[in-house]
């Protein structure tokens, strides 16, 4: 798409030039959809003109001497209170108000409003339409009396003889009580009538109709200013400065009050809170505690605890032994406050070094000589970072121990705190008593800055010295500090969209040319609109992310409502995300700890990248010695605007840390001024994601050959694990010497006669899913459709599960363990439904001939009877005996021990390998199998038929239709090809098996340390989230005509981590929630979320929380300890 798409489509023109006139009016609609008669226009005229005409009667009347200013306001504000109070009441009478007929609402889908049909000019629709009314009585009588008092006071305020005393002009006069009045009708119609949609709110969040008092707050803001700031500041003086009086009469109090309470503030408390209510819950009830889900949670125990009494103790300590110690009012170069001020110096200097060569880049700017060249491997990089782990653990030290305690010697010792506070005193010092524990590094900067300014500036007659206190100068230090960084990153943002708005020539529009000459001719309006948004803290919003730059709404940091974590967009790549959270919580604790990630602070955004994984981390909260995160995975199936800006992530992080071998010292950042700069790379346990194309493998005449032989092995050796697994849960074969009744004990062999009779009485088609199939179901899908997983789902809840068989030529539906947990009572009483096919019940079921073996310890691996029912001519029973893999079948049996056996006989090994109808037993079984997946056919499988075997989806067949039902069965034998397909691929790629020990380290390893099947199983899933080493499915790709492998390995490898423009993500999250909740602008192409390389848009986008965003995976706030 085009740099020149229109930013609205049609529909949303129409609408937004709709919405925004009444946003600006404060209500009144008087552009519709559709026509409407002309008294609705002419009614909200009038009613919009109300407070203006009350106001008028009233400035009329103090004009002509009638009445005093104060009498006049009164007058006008009763006049506006009862009229407010009688259009809330003509409401609730027209929603009262019973008719025999009631109105339809046509909905026109063209406009996405209601259309009314208005009966007259009082009617119950009319009023209704243009009065809303209120949801709640007291809003009702609030807002009527809030209206009275806005109308009173904006009388008073708009008097022609005060605005004339205050201007002299009569021209100004006129035009300031004309936009007033127009102000507080625009103010009173939003408080009163209806109020206009706001322009970032969220309003089906509007629960208590905080909405309509915004406009009216405004207007009181600026009205109170001449009435209450004189006495509402000495109240607040004379109130505070007399209740810490009165408390807290002693300077050493105080100075301990602040220190301990600014310390505990500083702490996890939540955490504390949850580590105590767990304690008492597992004092109180034990065997409930060990099932409580603590997550990536601060494990608080005993050391923390002490070492945060040692750390309060010894915090109190100090500032009192130096709060005696200090006798000196004044601060010269050889008092001990200079003397703790040099240390801080010092200090702070030591610690950004420290910092910074923990970084790739000192500044963002240029290339750090001491981290470690191209790193690619853990091994190597964790070699070379040793010695920068070290300088990370003094750092902590300097940071977490040091620091605090030489910030506090420098407040206790400092001559304000000699004597009896005050409110400013207050007010200073307990806030950074608090920021020295709770943001240590910035608290260190403000007051290197404030013992620098008194080192220079020595005049005690100077303003600065002699009205301020030190913790008043700490407070107006630390907001200049907090806005200047704030104003750097907008001004950094703002100049970026203007510079790329023209670079880029995928961003370059018609309107460019003339947005960029704006913005350079009126360059000093705009930096006056970046100071306005730094010093308000509210996002700076890019309009359509093009260089038309506005104030956007103050809001949090973390800019969404709702629980962290509470909403994702999950599908089956959330799950990858869910398996390398904790470890990548874990890296980013050592990092945080060492200052890999530089100045975190709330707010501060992280993008890390690894193949084709992109996690984005909002730090929400830090404290001492811990921090709060926040971190979303990003899709994984890339589009085009994805996969542009995340192929200029790699770039950014490929030239960072791959590609400095021949890089000059403290070379120059080749991508300084992205919103991204790259930090450091962290080692984490995760997924690394190999995709090869199997072409000479899967179709080789050589490898497709041996493929069946090699299936009758592996079936052979899952077969006997099999069964010898389950012989595990038997009891000893003393009385099977004396009657050899068959191969399992009474109760499964008579299941085992019967279950083939109640599985056939369950056709494959169903009543169940006969009511599945839907016009728009695919009959070839593998998956099950959404109506049968939901059944799926509630059926697990039935004392009988009910099993959903597919139609003839697909697989089960349902999984393994499903049916492992169904009892043999439960498989052989399931109902069969009406309409099926009729069963002669008076049919006797085929009986097997008994089975006699030789050795009375072989019914433990006897495999069931209805596992060799299968309609296999004689023919190939003999064939097969030919084909059976005997040696094979005897070093198998060779292997098993029978530990769990209390009394064995020594040959019992010899006796199981010579037992002839063991053995036929097993000839069955394997025969049956592969007349299931192969069908009587001896040719070579072709590489489709592989393929479909492998992914279960073989067409149907007689031998088939008899291996799904036995549904174990039929997994073992899936299974088993699935086995010998990803043997036939290590053979093809690491050589031939030299052996059977080989062969079975190969099976033993694939059962142990693999999960081979389906990218789309659900137990994929749970092998990601259980950590299995390996993971390995085949794929098909029928545009090309190719087979694919992909291979999911399990090891610790490096993520790169960088850090984003904090003010860019803001902003544009300001303009998508400005965007998608006002101008209700959702089209999937629009404009504002095309890729842009150099903003990062796209995933910016992304990661926003839902609705308006679409991470797949967010998690929960993770506290990271950070001692």
């Amino acid at each position: 798409m085009g740099p020149d798409v229109p930013l609205l489509n049609d529909y949303k023109q129409e609408f937004f030039l709709k919405r925004f006139p009444q946003t600006v009016l404060g209500g009144p609609r008087f552009k519709l959809g559709y026509c409407a008669p002309p008294y609705i226009y002419v009614n909200q005229i009038i009613l919009f003109l109300t407070p203006w005409l009350w106001g008028g009667v009233g400035t009329l009347l103090y004009q002509l001497g009638v009445m005093k200013d104060f009498c006049t306001a009164a007058l006008s504000g009763g006049l506006m209170f009862v009229t407010a109070l009688a259009l809330q009441m003509t409401n609730l009478y027209a929603k009262q108000k019973t008719v025999t007929v009631e109105r339809m609402q046509i909905q026109n889908t063209l406009t996405d409003e209601d259309e009314f049909e208005f009966s007259s000019c009082v009617g119950s629709e009319t009023v209704k339409f243009i009065i809303p009314g209120k949801k709640y009585i007291i809003n009702t009588i609030f807002h009527s009396l809030l209206a009275g008092v806005l109308c009173g006071l904006g009388t008073w305020y708009l008097l022609p003889n005060r605005i004339t005393l205050l201007y002299s002009n009569i021209g100004g006069t006129v035009v300031i009580f004309v936009l007033g009045w127009v102000t507080i009708c625009i103010g009173e119609y939003s408080l009163i009538v209806n109020t206009a949609t706001e322009t970032a709110t969220f309003q089906a969040l509007d629960t208590y109709e905080i909405t309509a008092l915004m406009r009216p707050f405004y207007i009181f803001v600026f009205i109170a200013v001449d009435l209450a700031h004189r006495l509402l500041v000495m109240f607040l003086i004379s109130a505070g400065t007399a209740i810490a009086s009165y408390f807290i009469p002693s300077p050493l109090g105080v100075i301990l009050f602040m220190t301990g309470f600014g310390f505990i503030l500083s702490l996890n408390l939540s955490e504390i809170a949850f580590a105590f209510k767990h304690t008492m819950i597992s004092h109180l009830a034990s065997n409930k505690s060990k099932n409580t889900h603590r997550g990536l949670r601060i494990q608080l125990g005993w050391r923390e605890f002490i070492f945060y009494v040692t750390v309060l103790t010894f915090a109190l300590t100090e500032v009192s032994l130096l709060h005696q110690f200090a006798g000196s009012s004044s601060l010269s170069q050889a008092s001990p406050q200079a003397i703790a001020s040099y240390i801080l110096i010092l200090l702070f200097a030591i610690m950004w070094i420290l910092r910074e060569i923990q970084r790739v880049y000192l500044f963002g700017v240029f290339r750090n000589p001491f981290y470690p060249k191209d790193v690619r491997t853990v091994a190597v990089f964790m070699e070379k970072q040793r010695r920068l782990m070290k300088v990370g653990v003094v750092r902590r030290i300097l940071l977490t121990l040091v620091s605090p305690f030489a910030m506090i010697a420098f407040l206790s010792l400092d001559h304000s705190l000699q004597n009896l506070h005050s409110v400013s005193v207050s007010i200073g010092f307990t806030r950074i008593f608090r920021m020295v524990w709770q943001n240590t590094e910035n608290a260190l900067l403000d007051m290197v800055v404030v013992s620098a300014a008194q080192m220079l500036v020595f005049n005690p007659d100077l303003w600065w010295n002699r009205s301020l206190d030190t913790g008043i100068k700490l407070l107006l230090v630390g907001l200049l500090r907090d806005r200047l960084f704030q104003f750097l990153s907008k001004l950094h943002f703002a100049i970026a969209i203007l510079l790329t708005s023209w670079t880029e020539k995928k961003q370059r529009r018609r309107s460019s040319a003339t947005l960029i000459t704006l913005n350079v001719a009126f360059f000093p309006v705009l930096l006056a609109l970046v100071a306005i948004s730094a010093l308000l803290s509210s996002p700076l919003l890019p309009l359509f992310t093009l260089p038309v730059f506005l104030v956007g709404f103050p809001r949090p940091l973390r800019s969404w409502p709702g629980p962290v974590g509470g909403s994702a967009c999950v599908c089956s790549d959330t799950v990858y995300y869910q398996q390398l959270v904790p470890s990548l919580a874990a890296a980013l604790q050592s990092a945080l700890a060492a200052g890999g990630l530089g100045l975190s602070l709330p707010g501060s955004h992280y993008l890390c990248r690894f193949q084709d994984r992109l996690m984005w981390i909002l730090v929400l909260e830090k404290g001492f010695t811990y921090c709060g995160v926040n971190i979303k995975g990003l899709e994984l199936q890339e589009t085009s605007c994805h996969a542009a800006e995340a192929h200029r992530v790699d770039e950014i992080f490929e030239m960072a840390f791959e590609h400095q071998e021949h890089t000059r010292i403290l070379s120059p950042n080749p991508n300084f001024g992205h919103i991204l700069t790259p930090c450091t790379v962290v080692p984490v346990r995760l997924y690394s994601d190999a995709r090869n194309v199997l072409s000479g493998i899967i179709d080789s005449h050589e490898n497709l050959k041996h493929l069946k032989d090699d299936f009758v092995k592996v079936l052979v050796w899952m077969l006997v694990q099999y069964c010898y697994k389950k012989s595990k849960t038997w009891e000893s074969p003393g009385s099977a010497s004396k009657n050899k009744q068959g191969s399992f004990p009474e109760n499964q062999h008579s299941s085992a006669v019967k279950g083939p009779r109640a599985l056939r009485e369950e056709d494959s088609f169903s009543v169940d899913t006969a009511e599945d199939w839907t016009d728009d179901s695919d009959i070839f899908d593998f998956e099950p459709s959404s109506r049968t997983r939901d059944r799926k789902d509630l059926g697990q809840l039935e004392l009988t599960p009910k099993v959903h068989l597919s139609i003839p030529g697909s697989v089960e539906t349902q999984s393994q363990d499903f049916l492992q947990e169904m009892s043999p009572e439960d498989k052989l009483n399931r109902a069969v439904v009406f309409g099926l096919p009729a069963v002669d019940r008076g049919k006797q079921p085929e009986v097997l001939p008994r089975v006699e073996f030789s050795c009375s310890y072989s019914e433990l691996l006897s495999i069931p009877e209805d596992w060799r029912t299968a309609p296999v001519p004689s023919s190939k029973v003999s064939e097969m005996r030919q084909r059976f893999p005997e040696e094979w079948y005897h070093f198998v049996l060779s292997q098993l021990d029978f530990f769990h056996l209390k009394e064995k006989p020594s040959s019992l090994l010899t006796d199981l390998m010579k037992d002839k109808a063991l053995k036929d037993l097993y000839i069955h079984g394997v025969l049956s199998c592969c007349f299931g997946l192969f069908g009587l056919d001896n040719a070579v499988p072709a590489p489709r038929h592989v393929f479909r075997a492998y992914t279960g989806g073989i067409p149907w067949s007689a031998g088939l239709d008899w291996l799904t039902g036995k549904p174990e069965l039929f997994q073992l034998a899936l299974k088993a090809f699935r086995y010998t397909f990803k043997l036939m691929l290590d053979k093809a790629s690491l050589g031939p098996v030299e052996n059977f020990e080989e062969l079975v380290s190969y099976l033993e390893e694939y059962e142990s340390d693999w999960y081979i099947g389906l990218v789309s199983d659900l137990e994929w899933q749970q092998a990601v989230l259980q950590e299995k080493p390996y993971l390995f499915s085949l794929g098909h790709d029928p545009s090309m005509g190719i087979y694919t492998g992909r291979v999911l390995t399990l090891q610790e490898l490096l993520v790169q981590v960088g850090k984003l423009n904090t003010e860019a993500v803001r902003g544009q999250w300001a303009n998508l929630s400005w965007e998608l909740l006002y101008a209700t602008n959702d089209d999937e192409e629009r404009y504002s979320i095309q890729a842009h390389p150099a903003l990062l848009r796209n995933l910016t986008v992304q990661a926003a929380d839902p609705p308006l965003g679409y991470p797949v995976y967010s998690s929960q706030l993770l506290q990271l300890p950070l001692f």
